[in-house]
C-alpha cells in the first residue's frame, strides 16, 4: 500500500465553523459523517463531468492505445472498472472527515508531472480530489444546520 494522499481544505470560514462547532459540542461524528458524504458525492461528481473546470484532454497517443484496447472512446481517468475511480473510498470520526485513495498511481494524476520509462511523459494535473463550490456551500449549511 503506498502513502496516502492528503488533500486538505483551506477555507478559512469552514475551519472557523469547525472550529466553533467543535467549542459548543463534543460530539461532532455525526457532522463529520455528513460531510464525508458531501465530499465523497462531489469526488464523484468530478469523474462524472470529466473535471471541474475540465481536465485538459488525453494525448493522442493515450487515445490511440486505447482505441487498441477497445477502451476508447471514453472517459478521462476511468480507462477501466476497479480503477481509480472505484477505489475513491470515505472515512470520518469524531474529529475528521476524509476522501482518498489507496491506489499507487492516484498522486500523478492529481498533481500531474513526469510519468513513464525514464519520466519522458508528462501527465498533466487532473485534480479529481477536489470540492466544488457547491459543495463547499452544502458543508457549511451542513455546519450550521448542526448548531
Amino acid at each position: 500500500m503506498s502513502d496516502p494522499i492528503e488533500i486538505k481544505v483551506d477555507n478559512a470560514e469552514i475551519l472557523k465553523a469547525l472550529k466553533r462547532l467543535s467549542e459548543k459540542t463534543q460530539n461532532l461524528r455525526p457532522v463529520m459523517k455528513n460531510i464525508a458524504g458531501i465530499m465523497m458525492d462531489s469526488v464523484e461528481e468530478n469523474f462524472a463531468q470529466q473535471g471541474r473546470p475540465k481536465w485538459k484532454d488525453l494525448a493522442e497517443v493515450t487515445k490511440k492505445q486505447r482505441r487498441k484496447e477497445g477502451k476508447w472512446p471514453g472517459m478521462i481517468l476511468q480507462k477501466s472498472q476497479g480503477g481509480l475511480v472505484d477505489s475513491i473510498s470515505s472515512d470520518y470520526g469524531d474529529d475528521y472527515a476524509i476522501v482518498g485513495t489507496n491506489k499507487k498511481y492516484a498522486a500523478i494524476h492529481q498533481f500531474g508531472g513526469p510519468a513513464g520509462k525514464k519520466k519522458k511523459v508528462n501527465i498533466p494535473a487532473r485534480p479529481y480530489l477536489s470540492l466544488g463550490d457547491d459543495a463547499v456551500k452544502e458543508i457549511k449549511s451542513e455546519i450550521i444546520r448542526y448548531f
